[in-house]
């Protein structure tokens, strides 16, 4: 006899699945005039998902254990529903004056948001790889969906080709962890590595797995397509970009590593270290020549990347806990800098150049304070949000006695603040130029909150912190 698996724990992916289905058969019917349609169709659904996915509580598993629904999951799904829905929001009037938006794109960012929330629930190989593959499809079309524009076609391009190389890296990694562990399961794979140092199969394929999950956060040395693709794809396509997969990404990451490898922390421990330093570097010196504000932000969510990986380097609960706050906080900073990058238009044309916000500070107070309380957060300065975000995932590592790891993310730190605060410094001392026109309601909403957002937890961080912690533990 069959047995029906419980669907209770998969139910918010149920609804955004069947939720496609339903308005990919809208737009085939109705065409281009049901884009606003389902716009509308996939934030309500982004809203019923979130729903679903708070009202949950302990840990449940399904689908023959390939499937976890736990405190952790939960955490990094509400971040992912938050920057999908802040994607629609930013995208709707933006893609539609560029004359690029079609029906397909919000139903593209709802398959997408579906194989990222499989990523993060995902508890063996298998069910990582079919999650990983289902956001990576939809993103392919998503970076070059501006095909009359050669920079976006090229931006598809370049994710398409590199993407296809991590994916198959992952794989193979994920052959040889079963071919030397027996299991595809995380529990059984942990099992199996229980108790001591892995083996030289095991730990090539623990490197294979590592390039490919590193590939999806743009972590170096796989980080190549990030300024190319973020410069290139229509600027709702890059604020995508940055935010939402990245959060399945790094859940994905914590997954991996913490749920299945738990007995070979000093095998991986010293790969993720190498990662983190490495994109740390590149991502604060790499950016302080960059003209175009895209590209910048491109090199800004390299490093920010590296910081995340500080706190997962170390291994422990307080780590973990300090990876989700860096990036619930990573979220708001990043999508409150893409609604500005929005807002920057002229004569009905966007403006990408960061000498463009010369005295925005005079034409347009409200967007340069906001825009100017991001970079501060981004750069780490105290009282703001990005300060705790920082202070956690380095304590973490001090608590772990990784010291070096932790002085190289203050070094680097120092050296990224120089580009943040050069922004601060053309906003509010340079000439200035004319005024911006006035925005999209969605962009301006989402800039709102993100503003919002991070100046609460720069005055209350404890709430986000005890979820973060609740979650964490939920992993150990």
């Amino acid at each position: 006899m069959t047995v029906v698996p419980a669907l209770g724990p998969a139910l918010p992916e149920i609804i955004l699945a069947l939720g496609a289905i339903a308005m990919v058969l809208v737009g085939a019917i109705k065409g281009e005039r049901s884009t606003r349609l389902l716009e509308g169709a996939a934030i309500a659904l982004f809203v019923l998902a979130l729903v679903l996915v708070l009202s949950g509580e302990g840990k449940l598993i399904t689908f023959n254990g390939s499937f976890v629904a736990d405190g952790f999951a939960r955490f990094m799904k509400v971040l992912t529903l938050l920057g999908a829905a802040a994607t629609i929001l930013l995208s709707s009037d933006a893609l539609r004056r560029s004359g690029s938006m079609r029906f397909e794109f919000p139903i593209l960012v709802v398959l997408a948001t579906i194989g990222m929330m499989m990523m993060i629930s995902a508890n063996d190989l298998i069910s990582l790889y079919v999650g990983l593959e289902l956001q990576s499809l939809a993103l392919y079309v998503v970076a070059a969906f501006d095909r009359d524009n050669a920079k976006s076609t090229e931006a598809g391009l370049k994710y398409f080709v590199l993407g296809a190389l991590s994916s198959g890296m992952l794989l193979y990694g994920s052959s040889l962890v079963y071919g030397f562990t027996g299991t595809v399961s995380f529990p059984g794979i942990a099992a199996a590595t229980h108790g001591g140092h892995a083996g030289i199969g095991l730990i090539f394929g623990i490197v294979f797995i590592a390039a490919g999950v590193a590939f999806k956060i743009s972590a170096v040395p796989f980080h190549m397509w990030t300024p190319d693709v973020y410069e290139g794809a229509p600027t709702p396509v890059a604020a995508f970009f940055a935010s939402a997969p990245k959060m399945a990404a790094m859940a994905m990451v914590v997954r991996v590593f913490v749920g299945a490898f738990p007995g070979a922390l000093h095998d991986w421990q010293q790969i993720i270290i190498f990662i983190a330093i490495a994109s740390m570097a590149l991502g604060a010196f790499a950016a302080i020549g960059q003209s175009n504000i895209k590209r910048l932000l491109a090199y800004s969510s390299i490093a920010n990347m590296g910081y995340a990986l500080v706190g997962l380097a170390a291994g422990t609960a307080n780590g973990v806990q300090g990876v989700m706050v860096y990036m619930a906080i990573y979220l708001a900073t990043t999508l409150g800098a893409f609604a500005c990058v929005l807002l920057m238009r002229r004569d009905g044309k966007p403006v990408e150049n960061i000498s463009e916000l010369a005295g925005l500070s005079r034409t347009n107070p409200w967007m340069a304070f906001a825009l100017s309380m991001m970079m501060f957060s981004l750069a780490g300065i105290p009282p703001l949000a990005g300060f705790w975000a920082k202070f956690y995932v380095f304590l973490a590592a001090i608590e772990a006695k990784l010291y070096v790891l932790a002085v190289v993310g203050v070094v680097t730190s120092v050296v990224g603040a120089y580009y943040y605060l050069r922004l601060v410094k053309i906003i509010y001392f340079d000439d200035a130029k004319p005024a911006f026109e006035k925005g999209d309601i969605g962009v301006r909403a989402v800039l709102l909150i993100s503003a919002a957002f991070v100046l609460v937890l720069s005055l209350a961080p404890a709430p986000l912190l005890n979820s973060a912690a609740a979650a964490a533990k939920s992993l150990f």
